[in-house]
This record gives structure tokens, sequence and C-alpha cells, in this order.
């Protein structure tokens, strides 16, 4: 249990301190993806879905979702985001989702980043099931990670 940060010599789950850590500045990305049928697909990107532009509200949700993130995660600090922008690339099957989270900090912002994805890919189902109820989530992991201590980190593709 010495490597999980978030419990101690006895194992319960704690805050982690970082007081003692240097501000730098953090960036970290991630991604996800929504498969639907070609029929929700073209609604969505059409503009044609009953509920208005998916992707529009979409993209303010996950921003929305990466900026309360350690209000859902128990143990994440809260940080002041100093970007957080959310791409959405649409096909005929789905539509893949990419956030990117920075702040200027003492901790990362991975966490945010996965927020943004995943809460961009729900209002994204959420918009769009009165079309395809049968809609999967995927793939939602972290791309890329810079900044503090343990420097540069990113998936192998």
């Amino acid at each position: 249990m010495t490597n999980l940060t978030h419990l101690d010599s006895a194992g319960a789950a704690h805050m982690v301190d970082v007081s003692a850590k240097e501000i730098t500045a953090r960036e970290a990305t991630a991604e996800g993806r929504i498969t639907m049928s070609p029929a929700a697909a073209e609604a969505i990107r059409t503009g044609a879905a009953a509920k208005g532009d998916v992707l529009a509200v979409a993209r303010i949700a996950g921003i929305m979702a990466a900026k309360r993130t350690s209000d859902l995660i128990p143990l994440c600090h809260p940080l002041p985001l100093t970007r957080v922008g959310i791409e959405l690339v649409t096909d005929d099957t789905g539509i893949t989702a990419t956030a990117t989270a920075r702040t200027d900090g003492k901790t990362g912002v991975e966490m945010e980043a996965l927020t943004a994805v995943s809460v961009t890919l729900l209002t994204i189902y959420d918009m769009a099931k009165a079309i395809d109820k049968g809609m999967q989530i995927d793939g939602v992991r972290l791309l890329t990670k810079t900044g503090g201590k343990s420097g540069d980190w990113s998936a192998q593709t």
C-alpha cells in the first residue's frame, strides 16, 4: 500500500498534503468515445436532435464538470483551472471527445481532464437517448500529462 498516495500507513484514506510541492504548469489530456447508430450520429452532426445543439451543450457540460471535479471525486484537491478545452470529432458511428485541462498548481489535472471527457460523453447520451438508447461509451483514458515532480507521461498508442 505504500505506493498509493491517498492511503496512510494504516491504510486509511486521506487527502494528500501538497503544501510542500512546487507550483508548476500542469496539463492533462484525456479521450473517450460514444458509439451510436448512424441515425443518431447524423441527427447530432446536422443539429436535428430534438433537444437542440448536442455538441455545444456537451462541450459546456464537460467544461463545467472539470471545474467541479473536486466536488465529485472525494480526495481531489480543488484546482484553479487556467484552461479546459473540449474537442469533439464526429463520424458515421459516433463521437470522439478529447479534453485538455491546464493549471499552475501543486497537483495535476488528470482527474479534471478525465471528468470533462466522461461528462461530455454522458451529456451526449442524455441528449440523444430518444434516438438511440443503445449508445455505448468506451475508451475513457488519460492520453498525456505534463508537469509536476513525476514529469511528463503519455499513453502507449
